[in-house]
């Protein structure tokens, strides 16, 4: 089990994400209920790490609920449709979503020490290097297979076998070994109508 330090300050953070996510105008569907579509990909972040690795950090259990904090406030749209615009547009997330989880969580207690690593998970530094801020990506990753990766295919039904591989495989390579082992478990529900292609593709 995770050793969270101070439970009342954890839950203060927790609660401060969830209400920044919670003004979310966008809402999805999940198990008949309309929620705020970044408050329940947190949640989502959250039961992912919970299942994948239960014994995580304090600062990796923060960062995955803060991992897309109220990412709507910067959209795709408004960056140029080209690889250089998609990567402003990440790079530009990284940096809103650590700075305003850095700001919350000095709201509710944090010092500075465990703000900056929070920070550089959430910004994803390290990646392949540094194991924790390597375990949110697995978590995003692992959720997005199970949770997204459907969606992604409806919006792209012309897409063909190969493009689709191509998705699974770069996805596939952001992910740890553990990430792989994990998602092929049996612990991770994949999409009946990806199966076959995500096996191909791993294989």
């Amino acid at each position: 089990m995770t050793k969270i330090i101070d439970q009342q300050r954890y839950a203060r953070a927790i609660a401060l994400f969830d209400a920044a996510n919670g003004e979310d105008p966008n809402r999805e569907m999940a198990d008949g209920k309309e929620s705020p579509k970044e408050l329940l990909y947190a949640h989502r972040m959250t039961e992912m790490l919970q299942r994948f690795a239960p014994d995580a950090s304090e600062p990796v259990c923060l960062a995955c609920r803060a991992q897309h904090i109220q990412r709507w406030k910067i959209p795709r749209k408004d960056y140029p449709m080209t690889p250089e615009g998609y990567q402003h547009w990440r790079t530009t997330l990284y940096k809103f979503h650590a700075d305003l989880a850095g700001k919350l969580m000095k709201e509710a207690g944090y010092d500075d020490e465990m703000i900056d690593r929070v920070k550089k998970i959430v910004a994803k530094r390290g990646l392949k290097v540094n194991a924790e801020t390597q375990m949110m990506e697995d978590v995003a990753d692992l959720v997005f297979i199970e949770h997204y990766m459907l969606g992604f295919a409806g919006m792209k039904p012309d897409y063909p076998e190969e493009k689709w591989l191509d998705i699974i495989r770069k996805t596939w390579k952001k992910m740890s070994d553990q990430g792989h082992a994990f998602a092929v478990s049996g612990k991770l529900k994949l999409p009946e109508a990806l199966t076959p292609l995500i096996l191909k593709a791993v294989q």
